[in-house]
């Protein structure tokens, strides 16, 4: 415990559409009983070099996400969980939360039901059919401005919609982009020269919060999906999945635009063919997102921290 954790640490993989969560069960840091954000911010300031030990190279990938189980505060709720990424920390994860949940069954700690989870933004509810199916309710979601304009190098003016769905999105549909996996790249750079101008222009969300997720829409392949899409997540790799809350801040905007009535389905495919269900309804001036997907496990295993390995902590910029 020299570094504030354990050198074993003991881990289930999933993934969910495609997008994999590393699942932290054991070994992690002691990080009080406060609330998860308060949580989350001691995780951040005293021991980041975890994070980057359980997802960044040689152990990990720039593509997972890290889901630390804790204690919930409120007993109510089957767990707590902070979820992480190869460069920081994120609000809410749907994607991720669908894989803890079959997770926790995979373990035997639940069967099928309703259960709730505690996250650094709020409690969110998930149901789990006792296989792979998990549908979540969400945090509540909302857009925050509308045909918002940006210049960004090389493409000139793009607009596109702030909102919140557990995490800040810019999500345009303008775009000129086709959104097939093999233009991964140009997609990448397009979406990265966007998040670049936000932060140059001085763009944000609520209180000056940092839009850290890019997510563009176009027409679907599958002739089952209302859309297509191409996610950047904050490290600067795309999301498999469709994403959760991108598709939650999605919904949001649809059904601010009367483009999507309450209740009513919306298919959400993602840039490598997955696809989750979503649906909102009206409170007040927010959106209440639901979402079903599905998730796998693929590996469980134990981490080896060496103290002779000076990778151990992960290969960080």
């Amino acid at each position: 415990m020299e570094y504030g954790f354990s050198d074993r640490i003991h881990f289930v993989d999933t993934h969910a559409g495609g997008e994999p969560t590393r699942i932290v069960l054991e070994g992690g840091p002691d990080l009080g009983k406060g609330s998860m954000a308060e949580r989350r911010e001691i995780f951040r300031t005293k021991f980041d070099h975890f994070r980057s030990a359980v997802v960044n190279e040689p152990r990990g990938s720039d593509v997972f996400v890290g889901a630390l189980l804790c204690e919930p505060t409120d007993p109510t709720c089957v767990a707590g969980v902070i979820f992480f990424n190869n460069v920081g920390y994120l609000g809410m994860c749907g994607h991720g939360t669908m894989c803890v949940a079959v997770a926790l069954g995979y373990l035997g700690r639940i069967s099928a039901g309703t259960y709730k989870l505690e996250t650094p933004v709020g409690i969110v509810t998930f149901d789990y059919d006792g296989k792979h199916t998990v549908t979540i309710t969400n945090v509540p979601s909302y857009r925050y401005a509308k045909d918002v304009a940006v210049e960004v190098e090389g493409f000139g003016v793009v607009k596109g919609d702030i909102a919140w769905g557990g995490n800040w999105f810019f999500l345009v549909d303008e775009h000129g982009q086709e959104l097939e996996l093999r233009n991964v790249e140009q997609l990448t750079d397009f979406t990265w020269r966007i998040r670049q101008a936000l932060q140059r222009q001085g763009i944000t969300g609520a209180d000056g919060a940092e839009i850290d997720h890019i997510e563009l829409f176009g027409p679907p392949k599958n002739p089952n999906a209302n859309s297509r899409n191409f996610v950047l997540c904050p490290g600067k790799a795309y999301d498999r999945s469709p994403c959760g809350t991108g598709t939650s801040a999605k919904i949001a905007c649809l059904i601010s635009d009367g483009k999507l009535k309450p209740g009513k389905i919306w298919r959400q495919e993602s840039i490598v063919g997955s696809i989750f269900e979503a649906w909102g309804e009206v409170d007040g001036d927010k959106i209440i997102p639901h979402l079903r997907g599905t998730a796998y496990v693929m590996a469980e295993g134990t981490l080896i921290l060496q103290p002779e390995d000076p990778f151990r902590f992960g290969i960080r910029p």
